[in-house]
């Protein structure tokens, strides 16, 4: 399971350019992990910090994703970009804490009921855990291997509902 020791915060995107050129863009120009909607006003950045014995942040983050409001089959949604967890804090947990967050806060937007990602075939079982499903046949990307579409719906009405309740 993750460690406590981990806080999850919105941040620009170009802290997080690194991380996403080392996981996902290896061998590719660094530019490459920029990606269109990275500066557009609606797109959330999250990273996950180490946190000191005083409860700081420090250092670079150890994990990243993107959320972009886009569309999915014609539909409005959340696609999910850019999700990348350093080599040392793999399965153990901090992606699916990251991702679960990434969908909480999209959730309350309420700006769209689906997020969806273009998955790597070896992160597919990974998504799938996290209540995801894989909506496509795999498809080559030239730059990153073999993928599938994968999707999941956001509970909007449950959200709503827990919103508009008066407290009392």
């Amino acid at each position: 399971m993750v460690s406590p020791k981990f806080e999850i915060c919105r941040v620009g995107a170009e802290r997080i350019f690194d991380l996403r050129h080392r996981i996902l863009r290896a061998g590719l120009p660094p530019e490459s992990a920029r990606f269109d909607g990275d500066g557009d006003e609606a797109t959330l950045h999250l990273a996950a910090f180490a946190v000191d014995a005083a409860g700081r942040s420090v250092g670079q983050p150890a994990a990243c994703l993107s959320m972009m409001l886009n569309t999915f089959q014609s539909e409005p949604a959340w696609q999910l970009r850019g999700m990348a967890v350093d080599d040392p804090h793999q399965n153990r947990g901090l992606g699916g804490v990251l991702l679960a967050r990434g969908e909480e806060i999209v959730t309350a937007a309420g700006k769209a009921g689906l997020i969806w990602c273009n998955a790597r075939v070896p992160a597919a079982r990974f998504y799938q855990k996290q209540g995801w499903a894989i909506v496509s046949e795999p498809f080559e990307v030239p730059t990153a291997g073999p993928h599938v579409k994968m999707s999941k719906r956001l509970n909007l009405a449950f959200q709503r509902e827990s919103v508009e309740k008066p407290r009392g």
